[in-house]
């Protein structure tokens, strides 16, 4: 059976981004976990573009790779952080993070297993509009049925995004800072102090 230009490639993403995907559980120098974690999200942005949603891959592009994975790579550069001090403790969470990946292992089996043996009959399909662009469907889909859901999710993560920097953001006592208000409210009296010096004595 000849193989088409499109599965080549679907072939082709698959393959590299789980290979990606397992070197950023197995490499050992985060930044080379970091670096395997960006080339998972291009080839998924790849996969993404051969279905048609050129919007979701384009967001991410733009926003995984650009801000999210580049900023972990900055973070962990920065730090330096002792990675070899935080695996100390691995061997006592094992057994959690073994009967948690079961867990997932379980509802990922559900799930495909639900999908398999269901019939086309009970299948939902949604019905597309071709007549827009993919990027237009999901803008209307977004500002009109999901409106305040997608609200919601812009004030929780600004809600989290005000909660971390107050929970991170520490006032040293010995630097001197601006107060623009106490600047704005001085007088006369409170701005100058008249002393008066005898003669032949200083301050």
């Amino acid at each position: 059976m000849d193989m088409s230009v499109a599965q080549a490639f679907f072939y082709l993403f698959s393959a590299v981004m789980i290979g990606s995907a397992i070197m950023v559980i197995v490499a050992r120098n985060p930044v080379h976990s970091v670096l395997f974690l960006i080339l998972a999200f291009v080839n998924a942005a790849g996969l993404f573009l051969l279905m048609g949603a050129e919007f979701l891959a384009m967001i991410l592009i733009v926003v995984y790779v650009g801000a999210v994975a580049v900023l972990f790579l900055f973070v962990v550069m920065m730090l330096d952080v002792d990675f070899a001090e935080l695996k100390q403790g691995f061997a006592k969470h094992l057994p959690l993070g073994i009967i948690l990946g079961l867990i997932l292992f379980v509802e990922l089996a559900m799930v495909i297993g639900t999908y398999l043996v269901s019939t086309d009959a009970t299948r939902t399909t949604p019905q597309l509009d071709t007549s827009v662009s993919n990027t237009e469907a999901l803008g209307r889909v977004l500002y009109t049925d999901y409106v305040y859901y997608f609200q919601t999710a812009g004030l929780v993560l600004l809600v989290a995004m005000i909660g971390a920097i107050v929970l991170t953001l520490h006032h040293r006592t010995n630097v001197k800072r601006q107060n623009i208000a106490a600047q704005v409210a001085r007088t006369k009296e409170t701005a100058m102090e008249v002393r008066k010096v005898a003669p032949g004595q200083g301050l």
